[in-house]
């Protein structure tokens, strides 16, 4: 059997369990294509070299064992390989973390925030961090700047270490447990923050591979902008004059103009569309003068 059919019959498998992707993939094939490579240990960039290479029964069996795995478990694939890529870039993933995916990872390569920014970003917060993968990118797209990356989950902050370290970029990002903006000092002049923002409808209805990861990171409460109230009333005290917000939602665009009809908003274009991540300028924040939580509902 060679490297391509043990793929395509891996495929057919996963399609046949009804397994759900979105962690790094969206269909079967890719699915497939790098769990065999990650198992056989070659580069996930390099089946077109190995297509028509022969797999032994052997190893064909460990193959197929994983792909079980992750039929049985319905864990992420990233949590079964430990690792998740992210614009090219490597990152150490497990259970303490959801895998990351963030659209905003987009628009730090392409350049679309950069004319947000100048010579006054100095001071970057990665807010909700996760496994520390948005605090990597942007220090490495903005040698410049130093970046502190904040999460409530004293778990996540451990695997965001790890990320930091493995990048060797300990002496320019800082990591800090925060519960929102509290415990952060500011002033910042720009603020990545992918939240917990699925709404309680929505979160029920999750396939098991979106429930495996922590629920912390997800759960948005009922219209999903529970931590975007707190974070809209709290940002414009940790901004400098000039900082911008870039703030990622998912699905919930129509919530968030329910929850903030009056804020304007600058909606950035992603391979997922104009409906995901939305950029926030201090001032926007300042002139809308965020009434109370309870009143924005």
């Amino acid at each position: 059997m060679t490297l391509l059919q043990l793929i395509d019959s891996c495929a057919d498998r996963l399609r046949q369990a009804g397994v759900a992707f979105g962690h790094g993939t969206t269909n079967a094939f890719d699915e497939a294509a790098w769990l065999v490579l990650w198992k056989l240990g070659l580069p996930l960039d390099a089946l077109e070299d190995h297509e028509h290479d022969e797999v032994d029964e052997e190893a064909a069996a460990r193959v197929r064992a994983l792909i079980e795995e992750r039929i049985t478990t319905r864990k992420p694939a990233a949590y079964l390989t430990g690792e998740a890529w992210l614009q090219g870039v490597p990152f150490h993933v497990d259970e303490r973390t959801i895998v990351p995916r963030s659209f905003i990872a987009e628009l730090l390569a392409d350049g679309t925030v950069d004319s947000w920014l100048g010579e006054h970003t100095r001071r970057v917060l990665d807010l909700c961090t996760g496994n520390g993968s948005l605090a990597v990118l942007a220090a490495m797209t903005y040698p410049d700047v130093v970046v502190d990356g904040a999460d409530l989950s004293a778990e996540a902050l451990e695997v965001a270490r790890l990320n930091v370290e493995r990048h060797g970029l300990q002496d320019r990002i800082r990591l800090l447990r925060s519960d929102g903006l509290q415990d952060v000092d500011g002033p910042y002049d720009l603020i990545l923050c992918n939240p917990p923002y699925v709404n309680s409808t929505s979160l029920s209805q999750l396939p098991p591979e979106y429930r495996a990861e922590p629920k912390l990171a997800l759960a948005g409460g009922e219209d999903g902008m529970d931590f975007v109230r707190d974070l809209l009333r709290d940002a414009p005290a940790k901004m400098s004059e000039q900082a911008v917000l870039v703030l990622e939602i998912g699905n919930e665009r129509d919530n968030f103009e329910r929850a903030f009809p009056r804020l304007e908003a600058v909606w950035l274009e992603t391979s997922a569309g104009a409906d995901q991540v939305l950029l926030l300028t201090r001032e926007a924040l300042v002139r809308k003068s965020l009434p109370s939580p309870r009143q924005e509902r």
